[in-house]
């Protein structure tokens, strides 16, 4: 039980002032950005609350670690426009539930281990490119409508908007250098709140984007025939977004870990964000996974537990039952600063500074993960092209690692001492260190620096054995590991390759 409920585990030292703060600066960030997210998808707004409060709190409670911070992102949320385009809110909610049906298989098949596959670079490139995301949205609230048409703000709404935001910037940078007892964020939020008030200043608010009042959300089974063709347009977004969420989620749980020197657990994170995106199918909520802006925001007030999630998520629940009015008088120039100074905090400005020691192949895999993720917003493409490359630069530089040591012994058997792996990406070069014509009539290849990795590797043994076996001539394979041996074993039946045992080394012999 207190490894579920860590709340309740009297053993953990909880700051619950800090986390209880935390958890209303959370919720005062998560808000409009649920909001907006869900308005921009073509859900009602409160859908957005609903799965802000749905996905914050059963995460906050079952998640994979304390400190992290779900909601209604839209990350996975942009993956439903087409569909609800398409198709209607129904087939929405539908796919918001497939989607956690296969992150919760994927916990349970503890698939979750495979994010640590993902390399630093890759990471940086992630992290950098959401905090330009975070950035850039935030350069919306500078526009207004007018007659049906976004244009920018000009003259005071424009210098009264830039004026506020500056004026939570600066209170977000100079309060903890007073004082670290309050989170900045938060004060920031109440002291322009408070200013707002009190001059009467007319300017952008939390209510001018979406009423936030309504009730608690209501059980609603998705309302469309179950059907193979109605589960075939439903499969590929249920996918996407469940391949969003858990990347999205699993590089912030590693972001965590990194931050707080502490480990978390990949698998029952995938089955909490399973879970909660299940009942959001059916509660009414629009999905969501690990939010990276709201997490670092819980983290810099110094949250450590899961009280500040637990508080965040049951104040967005009293925001959507009893406290519309105020929260809707909130001035979005607050909400506005606290998430840039989020996006400031979240670029990985280490990377620019190792920009020049960095090798040029992993500069190319940031740059290209971080703009994929600028101008596609499709995180789960950018990581795993990210991936992908680092793969084949890897796979690259140890095919040019492989050398061969030859020399004669005292009995005229000319011996290959092999050093590097033997694989796809090697076999070409490993070909190339053979001189079979002039080679005498035994030969012995050493294995004892290197490794048979895989099947391209094992035709490569049976082709050079061939090669000496048209000349007459017999090849020794020594000291090959056992994963080796049984590899070869295994690919009897469609490579001629035989095996016979020797006290000192592994023979292969043709004819």
């Amino acid at each position: 039980m207190k490894k579920v409920f860590h709340l309740f585990d009297l053993s953990q030292k909880i700051n619950y002032k800090t986390e209880i703060l935390a958890g209303l600066t959370v919720a005062m960030t998560m808000i409009p950005e649920s909001l907006s997210f869900a308005i921009l998808a073509g859900f009602p707004p409160l859908v957005g609350l609903y799965g802000a409060f749905i996905m914050g709190l059963i995460t906050a409670i079952f998640g994979g670690r304390p400190g992290l911070i779900s909601g209604g992102a839209g990350a996975t949320v942009i993956v439903l426009i087409a569909l609800m385009k398409s198709h209607g809110i129904e087939f929405a909610f539908g796919a918001i539930a497939l989607a956690g049906v296969i992150q919760i298989l994927v916990g349970l098949f503890k698939l979750g281990k495979f994010i640590r596959l993902v390399p630093q670079p890759v990471m940086f490139g992630f992290v950098n490119g959401l905090a330009i995301i975070i950035f850039m949205s935030q350069l919306e609230q500078f526009k207004t409508i007018i007659n049906g048409q976004s244009e920018w703000l000009t003259g005071t709404p424009f210098l009264i908007m830039a004026g506020l935001v500056a004026l939570t910037i600066a209170i977000v940078v100079l309060l903890p250098k007073i004082t670290k007892a309050i989170p900045a964020s938060l004060v920031a939020i109440m002291i322009v709140f408070a200013v707002v008030l009190i001059f009467n200043i007319e300017t952008k608010q939390v209510e001018d984007i979406a009423a936030v009042s309504g009730n608690l959300p209501p059980f609603h089974i998705p309302n469309f025939p179950f059907t193979i063709e109605n589960f075939k347009i439903i499969l590929p977004y249920g996918l996407i977004m469940a391949a969003v969420g858990l990347t999205e989620g699993l590089l912030t749980l590693n972001l965590v870990d990194e931050i707080t020197g502490t480990k978390g657990n990949s698998n029952r994170e995938c089955l909490a964000q399973g879970s909660a995106n299940i009942l959001n199918g059916f509660f009414f909520g629009m999905g969501g996974c690990p939010m990276i802006a709201q997490t670092l925001v819980n983290l810099s007030a110094g949250s450590r537990a899961r009280l500040s999630g637990i508080v965040a998520a049951l104040t967005i629940l009293l925001i959507i039952l009893i406290g519309a009015p105020v929260i809707g008088k909130l001035p979005m120039a607050a909400l506005t600063g606290v998430m840039i100074m989020v996006a400031m905090g979240t670029f990985e400005w280490a990377s620019l500074r190792i920009f020049k020691r960095m090798p040029m192949s992993d500069i190319f895999v940031m740059l290209v993960v971080m703009l994929i993720t600028v101008f596609l917003h499709n995180l789960a493409l950018a990581v795993l092209i990210g991936v992908i490359i680092s793969a084949l630069v890897f796979a690259w530089d140890n095919a040019k690692r492989i050398r061969a040591r030859k020399y004669l012994d005292e009995n005229g058997v000319k011996h290959y001492e092999i050093f590097g792996p033997l694989f796809f990406g090697s076999v070409t070069a490993f070909a190339e260190k053979f001189e079979v014509s002039t080679d005498p009539s035994e030969v012995i290849i050493d294995f004892r620096e290197s490794r048979v990795v895989d099947m391209s590797a094992i035709e490569a043994l049976n082709a050079i054995t061939n090669r000496y076996h048209k000349e007459g001539k017999k090849v020794h394979l020594r000291h090959l590991s056992q994963d080796c041996i049984n590899l070869l074993k295994n690919a009897e039946a469609i490579i001629d390759v035989n095996i016979m045992e020797d006290p000192l080394y592994m023979i292969v012999e043709k004819g």
